[in-house]
């Protein structure tokens, strides 16, 4: 998928409004793995409009705990706040779900994997695991006819997985019976 955004203005305001959002210091990975996850920023454009917004004191960096962290500064709040409308209201909510549930699912120390395996007679099997706190929650394999709807499923799970894994649950629990009728 080819980056949405191209201008660099765009992209340090999207920077600076999931650093508004999140209301928290994160470290430079989590940074960048919360802008460039959906491809809506590319990481070289990522790694060069951050650099510019802390030369020009919208974003700045600390020390806690032995770890460089990094927070919006209050100059930076302004200019998120003042320019985010720039930036398609859709895009924004869709980039800020997507970075706070891999936030979420980071604290936790989720882990999620998932692959695709061409099988001798032609299908292909789709392995979507997901591992909380060294422990293995659900271990799905599914057997499918077409590598274009085993990918699909990875792009699925892996987009969303704890979308997945509560679906399966409500579904494996009866909470979501009508599907079973």
């Amino acid at each position: 998928m080819q980056a949405p955004l191209k201008d660099k203005n765009d992209i340090k305001i999207f920077i600076l409004f999931l650093l508004r959002n999140i209301h928290y210091p994160l470290d430079y990975v989590n940074i960048n793995d919360i802008v460039v996850q959906d491809g809506v920023v590319n990481p070289f454009d990522f790694s060069e409009c951050f650099a510019e917004l802390l030369e020009t004191g919208n974003v700045e960096e600390f020390t806690a705990n032995g770890k460089t962290l990094y927070t919006i500064t209050d100059q930076g709040i302004s200019v998120a706040d003042t320019l985010d409308s720039r930036l398609l209201a859709m895009l924004r909510e869709k980039s800020l779900k997507s970075a706070m549930r891999l936030l979420s699912f980071k604290k936790r120390g989720s882990e999620i994997k998932c692959d695709v395996t061409p099988l001798d007679d032609g299908t292909y099997e789709v392995r979507c695991v997901v591992i909380e706190a060294k422990r293995e929650l659900m271990n799905s394999r599914l057997i499918v006819e077409d590598k274009a709807l085993a990918e699909r499923m990875k792009y699925n799970f892996t987009d969303k997985p704890e979308v997945v894994f509560r679906g399966v649950y409500a579904i494996f629990s009866g909470d979501i019976n009508y599907l079973i009728e």
